[in-house]
């Protein structure tokens, strides 16, 4: 089952539990619909994917009562976006000349495309230590400056970044600008040949589903990156699309997909480089369908009429066994470099190569109870000679990767910390400047010359406020809450500044305290909750069925100082979708999980 079908599963749990037996009914038809519009999508049937959405939100409507509140309603009219989305660029179809395509392990393709030896740096590497299903590896030459990258933050969202070589250092890796990052993840930066335009996949930007492939252009008028656009189809599809190049010659294009793939592996499709591409109207998903194939170009099709001496008839059987063999053999190879120096990717390598001869060996089964008697050296002879004849003017050849990163960075500047603290010794604010709207202090002393760090009795953040008089007045924090300031009251009184009081200031201004509460009443909003899920590690279809459950929210992973690990979810401005969600969660087995109430600051 796959992890789409899986999440609907788990969307559909959670409605029903909480669904009269007279609504079900009707949801049931309404998440059926839904499944039926996401396999029109895949079938390149985007109107008849958006009657179907339409269809199902509409049913939604009906059953639910509560449009807004619907999480499923806000997922379906995703889909149907993505489904708009695709019906729209079939006005702007390119038809390219496929000069070769070939399957590998999405363990190492990468290796596989026409560049330059020794500049891949597999993860982890230095700019990034989280592993992705499909990011594997960032391409960063000697020579690259700037580098950029993809890594993932710290609530795990893969965004691209860049630093610069300034003087003997590397600049602090910084995001790129707003129109490059979404909120789901951004893989493989790659730049043009001349480097005015750059090349990455997303999955949180206007597309289709899945990944799709966006080209940028670098702007001199503001020295930025311009708004990327999708480069469409085929390049993109309602699969994974990443890592498009192309070649320092001008002779190729290259990028991968997954479609028509299965999790393991991924096509690597090399296209002849057209610098003026042509697009064109698609009328049909079928013409669609083909062009999406990425067939050989005729002119890439082998004119020899090879015939191998083999009691095994040509077909359908016999071309999934040779796909089948070729990809244990690739596996094969790919283990054997990990055992060279990547052992990282053992596990994963060795678990699909047990799957990958565990298939293979159900096929040869099947043959033996046709009664079929199978040569394996003659087919995988046939099927390397069909691969030559195929790529006549192209070979794939696998490079190798470089050596680990070592770049001098700088250290990034440390904040200033304005959170109320008693320290060994005292600290003077960095900037005496109180931010905007309704703040709370408290005033410690004043004096007729400027204080030292000795007067501050360790406490911190302190400003400096000068007088009109010449006076100098001395307050201690940032509060945003009466409470906040009250509950802290007692601890400056304690380090020694018995007649300390509170005051107020709203944008700067000071104000009277009861003017303080009655602004704070007025500004107080509503609570929050999160969701906190105390495991060593979330299961991938769990996370995969909250994201579905609750779009736009954020799945962060924290680890605390006593190295327990707690994922947060949310935040969530109803309570009761919180404690749905949280028991649906417990349900599924992540017993210890709770929904708390946020502070409000």
């Amino acid at each position: 089952m796959s992890r789409r079908n899986v999440a609907v599963r788990i969307i559909t749990l959670l409605v029903l539990l909480s669904m009269s037996v007279a609504v079900k009914a009707q949801t049931e038809k309404a998440l059926a619909e839904m499944r039926r519009g996401d396999d029109l999508r895949y079938e390149y049937r985007f109107e008849d994917a958006c009657e179907a959405y339409e269809s199902a939100m509409e049913m939604f409507v009906d059953s639910l009562m509560t449009v807004d509140d619907s999480l499923l309603r806000l997922d379906i009219s995703d889909r149907l976006l993505m489904a708009e989305n695709g019906l729209s660029m079939m006005d702007f179809v390119y038809i390219p000349r496929v000069v070769a395509k070939h399957k590998f392990s999405v363990e190492d393709f990468y290796l596989y495309y026409p560049l330059p030896e020794g500049n891949w740096r597999t993860v982890p590497y230095q700019l990034d230590s989280t592993v992705h299903a499909f990011a594997k590896a960032a391409y960063i030459p000697e020579n690259m400056d700037p580098i950029y990258w993809s890594a993932a933050d710290a609530d795990g969202v893969r965004n691209l970044y860049k630093t610069e070589y300034q003087d003997t250092l590397w600049t602090v890796p910084a995001l790129l600008n707003e129109h490059l990052t979404s909120t789901s993840d951004e893989i493989y930066p790659m730049l043009s040949p001349d480097g005015s335009k750059m090349f990455f996949s997303s999955d949180g930007l206007y597309g289709i589903g899945g990944f799709d492939i966006y080209v940028s252009e670098w702007d001199d008028e503001v020295n930025d990156w311009s708004e990327p656009v999708n480069m469409g189809f085929p390049y993109s599809s309602p699969a994974d699309d990443f890592l498009y190049i192309d070649t320092e010659d001008g002779e190729y294009s290259v990028f991968a997909s997954n479609r028509d793939c299965s999790k393991d592996s991924v096509w690597v499709y090399v296209l002849e480089y057209d610098d003026i591409p042509v697009r064109h109207l698609v009328d049909t998903p079928e013409e669609l369908i083909e062009i999406a194939a990425m067939n050989l170009s005729d002119s890439y099709q082998s004119s020899e009429n090879v015939e191998i001496d083999t009691d095994i008839p040509e077909n359908m059987d016999t071309r999934r066994y040779m796909d089948k063999m070729a990809e244990v053999r690739m596996l094969n190879d790919s283990i054997a470099y990990a055992l060279a120096g990547n052992e990282s990717r053992l596990p994963a390598l060795q678990d699909s190569l047990a799957r990958a001869t565990e298939q293979l060996h159900k096929i040869e089964m099947e043959f033996l109870f046709s009664g079929v008697v199978i040569d394996p050296d003659k087919l995988l002879q046939e099927a390397d000679r069909e691969i030559a004849s195929q790529t006549v003017d192209y070979a794939f050849t696998r490079q190798n990767p470089g050596e680990p990163l070592a770049l001098k960075m700088q250290e990034p500047e440390p904040a200033f910390d304005y959170s109320f603290k008693i320290l060994d010794e005292g600290q003077f604010a960095e900037d005496n400047t109180l931010p905007e709207g309704l703040v709370y202090q408290i005033q410690m002393f004043s004096l007729g010359t400027k204080a030292t760090l000795a007067n501050l009795k360790g406490l911190s953040p302190v400003f400096e406020t000068e007088t009109s008089n010449g006076r100098y007045v001395y307050r201690v924090g940032v509060f945003r809450t009466y409470n906040d300031v009250l509950a802290n009251l007692n601890s400056v009184k304690k380090a020694g500044f018995r007649s300390a009081f509170i005051t107020a200031f709203n944008d700067g201004e000071e104000v009277p305290i009861s003017k303080a509460k009655t602004i704070e009443a007025e500004n107080r909003k509503p609570s929050l909750y999160e969701i906190r899920i105390t495991t060593a590690d979330l299961d991938m279809i769990l996370a995969e069925g909250i994201r579905q459950q609750a779009p736009g929210k954020d799945i962060s992973r924290v680890e605390k100082e006593d190295s327990t690990v707690v994922y947060v979810v949310g935040p969530f401005a109803d309570h009761d979708k919180a404690e749905e969600l949280a028991g649906f969660i417990r349900a599924m087995g992540e017993r210890n999980t709770e929904c708390i109430e946020l502070p409000q600051y």
